[in-house]
């Protein structure tokens, strides 16, 4: 939200149609607990731990990254924060995860001369987490906008500076590959505003980049030479080449994607092919097309987005109106669901996270009201429910008391189950049901143990541990 950078500059240095109709499936939100910020510390981006571990992480700007234990979800404990002077003094604004390792964006991102960059950090162990590496781009240009990871390649959305590709293969080395600025000349060739051009928000699938470019509406770019990266496909609402636009997070589902787009909700778009881009659906409760209505006055403005593909439910980080679910179970007419708060509370989302049936909002404080109020920092844990989220999925996915270490890992695995639960059985599983391992144990026998699959062939594989009580599921990724 390139929008937000006159008002924050402050405070950061200083410390078509709706389509819409009643929500086909009735999604309920209850509140878990929250970590509350001191004025003016942020909270930009928060995510739980992708490989099964019960931590918290909390990209907070001019404090750097903080690291919470949620073994009680009720009760998080911050156990590490890392500074930003183990960052080259540079602020954190976003992250990933990929394995045991964090991704963070680096480089306040509401100040132009302000570098973009990353930092690896490993999280093995999040209690003690160590940072791998620093790596800073020599231009300015209003920071780091997001990061994405596959293979051993980074992607770094760097705002001015466009897309940036790392080579990541040596953790404690990263190592520039190339970089790709789109044009600013689309959708608007008329003098285009350069400080209004940031990549910003980004999926990467097969080498293919899914780039939010902010007023430059949404890209596609094929990075398969990651020497050479070309874009192949572009895309903006015609109904607002004239009006303020923001094309700010993205989320993608085999052939459409879903983009949070300001104060303009959220547009759905084929994809299928990359340079005929199609809108198919757009939620836009705010009416941000209409001449009453522009980016100070909106009721709602739409940053981050998550997507759970079990219920077909999108999750949107909707500033001071906290945070909207809609159903996209028929893309051509989403539908509204429900809201966490809403406008009227007098605080202000910028991020939202899935993991599981968990979601984390990220509150940051503005206290000018431009262009909403914020009087509350920090994170919201709420649960979700809804009945397409069926009693097999919550057992897949509900909190269990065991620890997978490492994982991803070449085959070998060990189990920490810190709670008794009396005689287990544990099984590991191919996608199409062969059984690859299985073990028993008696009662009290397996608060620890491991695995070794060595023999078996790359790829994901899950896990099943019964007892007399209940099933728990956890995924295992084996790589070689």
């Amino acid at each position: 939200m390139h929008f937000y950078r006159s008002v924050l500059i402050a405070l950061i240095l200083i410390s078509a149609e709706t389509g819409q109709a009643q929500c086909t499936n009735a999604v309920t939100l209850q509140y878990q607990s929250e970590i509350q910020f001191t004025s003016p510390q942020q909270a930009f981006a928060s995510h739980h731990d992708n490989t099964g571990k019960a931590y918290l992480y909390v990209a907070s700007n001019d404090q750097g990254l903080r690291i919470y234990d949620l073994s009680n979800v009720t009760l998080p404990v911050l156990v590490k924060t890392i500074p930003i002077d183990s960052f080259a003094n540079m602020y954190v604004m976003n992250l990933t995860q990929s394995g045991n390792y964090l991704y963070l964006t680096l480089g306040n991102s509401f100040v132009t001369s302000s570098k973009p960059g990353m930092a690896i950090v490993d999280v093995t162990t999040p209690a003690t987490a160590k940072v791998s590496t620093v790596w800073n781009w020599s231009k300015p240009s209003g920071g780091g906008g997001i990061v994405a990871v596959e293979g051993n390649y980074a992607y770094l959305g760097a705002m001015g500076q466009g897309l940036i590709i790392l080579d990541i293969a040596n953790k404690s080395n990263a190592v520039f590959v190339s970089q790709y600025i789109p044009s600013i000349s689309f959708p608007n060739p008329v003098k285009p505003d350069s400080s209004k051009y940031n990549a910003r928000g980004m999926v990467v699938k097969n080498s293919i980049v899914y780039l939010c470019y902010d007023a430059g509406g949404f890209r596609i770019i094929n990075a398969t030479n990651k020497s050479s990266p070309v874009e192949t496909g572009r895309y903006s609402n015609s109904l607002l080449l004239n009006k303020t636009r923001a094309y700010n997070n993205v989320v993608i589902n085999d052939t459409l994607a879903y983009i949070a787009v300001d104060y303009c909700g959220m547009e759905i778009l084929n994809i299928a092919d990359t340079a005929a881009i199609k809108e198919i659906g757009w939620w836009n409760p705010w009416n941000c097309q209409a001449s009453t209505n522009d980016w100070f006055n909106s009721p709602g403005f739409a940053n981050e987005i998550a997507y759970d593909d079990n219920c077909k439910l999108v999750f949107l980080a909707s500033g001071n109106s906290n945070l909207d679910v809609v159903n996209v179970s028929n893309p051509a007419h989403p539908d509204s669901c429900t809201s966490y708060q809403g406008a009227g509370s007098g605080q202000g989302t910028w991020g939202v996270s899935l993991y599981q049936n968990e979601l984390f909002l990220s509150y940051i404080y503005v206290p000018l009201c431009i262009p909403f109020c914020s009087n509350w920092g920090g994170v919201k844990m709420l649960n979700w429910k809804s009945p397409c989220y069926t009693t097999e999925v919550r057992e897949q996915n509900n909190t269990n008391p065991m620890e997978i270490y490492p994982n991803p890992s070449n085959g070998t695995f060990t189990i920490n189950i810190p709670l008794s639960i009396g005689e287990i059985a544990a099984s590991v599983f191919t996608p199409l049901g062969k059984c690859v391992y299985s073990r028993e144990f008696a009662a009290g026998q397996a608060k620890s143990f491991s695995m070794s699959m060595n023999d078996v062939t790359p790829g994901l594989y899950t896990l099943i541990i019964k007892s007399s009580a209940k099933t728990y599921y956890r995924k295992l990724l084996i790589t070689k």
